[in-house]
């Protein structure tokens, strides 16, 4: 599993600076950054080929946005441009400039258009990269909740110092970073999750379990955000920051017309064993629980799926029950299903709850393993707090310490809903520098419950995970910078000296290629050395000149 963050971007006092510049400068300053300590470390080891050039190129050749789950593949011409991320943004820089000249001259004299980098692999083997007008952080494969918390919050991280490296360029512009999914003004970006799932599971079986879930699913794992509606005209307060963003039930799109169960079928491994379920609903998260209980929950919802388990929970209107949940903080709101009872969101989850607790118990005799036990008693205890006073919550989620923030500045302020004050505070908790946004300041202060020390997250930022094929990405951008000829989530291609003389190295399994299988062979001296090594002991992997 793994998450895909979508940040909002800003510059200080410039509301109409070209976002897609601010992103182009944040992604090179992350290259940039990364650059310049392995530079200083090659300085300090004596090393060589500190010289790589900054960024790693992406390879899109696994790339397939068109596909879908549900059994053809959308025509090309047919299709809106934001699917199209089989195509490299950097092909466009150039347009992209003369288009941000054009809008805004804000932002673009102090670019070197020449040395733009819209796409790097960083060394924890995340991607981080230009997603049409904001920088994205896509992270490493990871094996379990706790993990996918702490890789996706090493994200936070990679953020932040974007931030502070170009707050401290000579005469550079500032860009600020938040995390969250809405600018309020019609706009909304992505926070996506994903997960491996068994291509003999039919995708029928995957949607109908999975509406009811992800409409309710929100009372746990909301962000909570400021106004009503698409453009948040109307005051109020809700859970969801992307809930009002749904149109759909079902499709392939991301960015339009948006489905709650995106069809999207490109697996990134061996398509014949796996599909990956690439989910758009979610909100971005900062609370450690509601991030833990995001991706394990639906871990076990997907469990219930595989085995058949899923209990009857067909709404009438999954659409219309996903804004009704998340338009009333109070979480009386019950939403009509079609057996004719009438559930609220919490109750809806209960349900889930209960289902996956009695088939783990059952797939586990002799007792459960520690990560989905973890996720099974955090989940029952949050959602019988939230069913007794969903104000319990404000030590713990995300959409309810925000509210408590914003019913206390309304109380002393006597602020109504539609008070721009709050729209500010809102943004402001999302901000990703630790002594701006106010969850970092109500995190440091104790009044919200992590789960993973902030020094493992650091350590996560830099270092990949262990037991997936991301630690032999990171450690080969990490190893062999210079030799990167393009990276993807299942494919390292490698350029030796000399003219077209390079291989491909194939990742269809993700848990092969780990850091015990694997970590012996980045001791060869340099990469085509270490390409030998990868081909002896995985022949079926390397492809490419002089090579098998």
């Amino acid at each position: 599993m793994g998450s895909e963050t979508e940040f909002g971007v800003l510059a200080p006092g410039e509301p109409g600076a070209n976002a897609t510049v601010l992103s182009t400068r944040v992604v090179t300053g992350c290259a940039a950054l990364l650059a310049r300590r392995r530079r200083e470390t090659a300085r300090l080891t004596g090393e060589t080929g500190a010289g790589a050039p900054v960024g790693t190129a992406w390879d899109y050749g696994s790339e397939a946005p068109l596909t879908d789950a549900r059994g053809f593949t959308v025509a090309r011409e047919a299709a809106h441009f934001s699917q199209l991320t089989d195509e490299a943004p950097e092909l466009t820089a150039q347009e992209i400039a003369a288009e941000a000249i054009q809008e805004s001259a804000l932002y673009t004299e102090d670019m070197d258009w020449r040395r733009v980098v819209m796409n790097t692999v960083i060394p924890n083997g995340a991607r981080v990269y230009v997603d049409h007008s904001h920088p994205e952080y896509s992270s490493p494969e990871v094996t379990s909740p706790l993990d996918a918390l702490t890789w996706d919050a090493a994200g936070d991280v990679v953020a932040h110092r974007a931030v502070e490296f170009l707050a401290g360029g000579a005469g550079a512009a500032p860009v600020n970073l938040y995390k969250n999914n809405t600018d309020n003004k019609s706009v909304s970006y992505g926070a996506h999750e994903n997960y491996t799932v068994s291509r003999e599971v039919p995708f029928e079986r995957i949607t109908a379990a999975l509406l009811p879930f992800f409409a309710s699913r929100q009372v746990v794992c909301g962000a909570g955000r400021v106004g009503l509606g698409v453009d948040g005209s109307g005051p109020g307060f809700q859970l969801s920051q992307r809930a009002d963003f749904f149109e759909r039930t079902v499709g392939l799109e991301t960015t339009i017309h948006r489905p709650m169960v995106n069809t999207r079928d490109e697996p990134h491994a061996d398509d014949t064993r796996y599909r990956r379920l690439h989910v758009i609903i979610g909100d971005a998260n900062l609370s450690h629980v509601a991030t833990l209980l995001k991706f394990g929950t639906t871990s076990l919802v997907l469990d219930l799926v595989e085995h058949d388990r899923v209990p009857d929970l067909e709404l009438v209107d999954p659409v219309a029950a996903l804004q009704a949940i998340s338009h009333d903080p109070t979480l009386r709101t019950a939403v009509p299903l079609r057996d004719g009872r009438e559930l609220t969101g919490v109750q809806l989850q209960r349900e889930y709850h209960r289902a996956a607790l009695e088939l783990e118990t059952e797939l586990a005799p002799d007792g459960l393993d520690a990560d989905t036990a973890q996720v099974l008693e955090l989940w029952d205890e949050v959602l019988t707090d939230l069913a007794a006073d969903p104000s319990l919550l404000a030590d713990r989620l995300d959409w309810a310490a925000k509210y408590a923030l914003l019913e206390a500045y309304r109380r002393r302020d006597g602020m109504a809903w539609d008070d721009p004050r709050l729209l500010a505070i809102d943004l402001q908790y999302a901000d990703v520098r630790p002594e701006k946004g106010l969850y970092h300041r109500l995190a440091a202060g104790g009044r919200i419950r992590t789960l993973v020390p902030h020094e493992c997250i650091v350590d996560a930022a830099d270092t990949p995970p262990a037991d997936t094929r991301a630690w032999f990405r990171g450690a080969a951008v990490s190893r062999y910078p210079e030799a990167m000829a393009g990276v993807g989530w299942d494919t390292v291609n490698v350029a030796f000296p000399g003219v077209r003389r390079g291989a491909r190295i194939a990742m269809p399994e993700p848990t092969d290629l780990t850091r015990e299988v694997a970590e012996e062979w980045f001791t060869a001296p340099d990469a085509e050395q270490w390409v030998r090594r990868v081909a002896e002991h995985r022949p079926g992997l390397v492809t490419g000149s002089d090579i098998g």
